[in-house]
């Protein structure tokens, strides 16, 4: 019998990073390595995991529906989230205590608040998908900022009294690590790659490509603006962003630069796989991220990326002038330049591409499967 394992995770049904990196995990260590693999959900009962989860996992839903909180008065929110809070504990250390897990594992959503405190046998480790300056952003950017800040100080140092008593704390980036010096549990373990594609573009397309959520923190607003400059050099070039969200402000802010012709606004698709191969460069302009999978998802797909070096994860990621290029975050000017530098060298380009997609077998899940499986054995033994 192998490692058995139990992830806390809100819920599946969300088409976002951390699902989709807990599900090649699972899936992974389920059916290649053969542990017994539960994933334990607060939210989403009924719903249909957004990616495919292998039939050895076993999924538990708790019941508990934190989402429903959002439908009470504000002065009844308090309230029913301590309600749910103390279910939630019941709940989880009774599941918990019946399964028996060597390992459970969180991803720093409620259960962080107390389930070092459960007696169940388990090591415990926390896994963050974020990184530590800009987690509980909130996405609200326009929030008040001193008011914010506050907040902010009282809500990191209880979480830092929670993981210190983790057996291990795994993070997505060294740059990450160092932040969080009042720690000594912190292991490094970078987000992997489900496969590698068998097609690769040729970075011959007159094309670029971005990918993620229509949010503030995934920076459109500047790489549109970039695009405007890279557009008056290159008008038989576009630029395609797949991703969920609301598209309006930025259609707005394309039609306004004049560039609403060469810049594209899309839905999220099955396969990005296949976009990506229609493409020849990746831009990435992300105010910050917990690792930044997409570019790793890009690389893989043989086109050179073009990202800020934003926290955390991009400078990690990409070997600057060698398997894609790196400029300061929020520069502008310096991300067209850079774009058009690969535009105007197709030499380049290609020989980029190819090894951005060398570069990509260091995140294969084979490869981060095997940092994990290290990790456990350490823990169990």
């Amino acid at each position: 019998m192998g490692v058995k394992l139990a992830y806390c995770i809100p819920a599946l049904y969300s088409a976002s990073g951390m699902e989709k990196t807990l599900t090649i995990k699972a899936n992974y260590f389920a059916e290649v390595l053969g542990y017994n693999v539960f994933i334990i959900t607060t939210d989403g009962a009924g719903k249909p995991p957004a990616f495919l989860l292998s039939n050895k996992i076993t999924v538990i839903n708790l019941n508990i529906d934190f989402e429903d909180i959002w439908n009470y008065p504000i002065y009844k929110k308090a309230f029913f989230y301590l309600f749910k809070q103390m279910a939630f504990k019941r709940r989880l250390s009774k599941t918990l205590m019946q399964i028996k897990p060597d390992i459970t594992i969180s991803t720093l959503r409620r259960e962080i608040n107390f389930i070092t405190k459960i007696k169940d046998g388990s090591r415990k480790v926390g896994e963050l998908h974020f990184n530590k300056r800009n987690y509980r952003d909130l996405d609200k950017h326009d929030s008040p900022g001193f008011l914010k800040s506050v907040i902010s100080r009282l809500w990191m140092n209880q979480l830092v009294g929670n993981l210190k008593k983790l057996d291990r704390f795994v993070v997505l980036s060294y740059e990450d690590k160092g932040q969080w010096n009042e720690l000594d549990n912190v292991s490094v373990i970078y987000n992997p790659l489900e496969k590698l594609p068998e097609k690769l573009s040729d970075c011959s397309a007159k094309k670029v490509i971005a990918a993620g959520r229509f949010v503030h923190v995934k920076g459109y607003d500047m790489l549109i603006d970039s695009w405007k400059i890279v557009s008056e050099k290159h008008p038989d070039w576009t630029l395609t962003i797949y991703g969920a969200g609301n598209k309006e402000s930025f259609r707005m802010q394309a039609e306004a630069n004049g560039i609403a012709d060469k810049c594209f606004f899309e839905e999220p698709v099955s396969n990005l796989d296949d976009k990506f191969v229609e493409s020849s460069i990746f831009a990435f302009s992300s105010r910050f991220e917990g690792f930044g999978m997409v570019i790793t998802e890009a690389m893989a797909n043989g086109i050179p990326p073009v990202a800020f070096a934003c926290p955390c994860g991009p400078k990690e990621i990409i070997n600057n002038g060698i398997d894609g290029i790196l400029v300061e975050k929020g520069d502008i000017n310096s991300l067209a330049d850079k774009i058009n530098y690969l535009i105007e060298n197709e030499s380049v380009r290609k020989e980029m591409g190819l090894a951005a997609r060398k570069r990509a077998e260091r995140f294969q899940i084979e490869v981060i499967a095997k940092e994990w499986e290290l990790l456990f054995n350490e823990l169990l033994n």
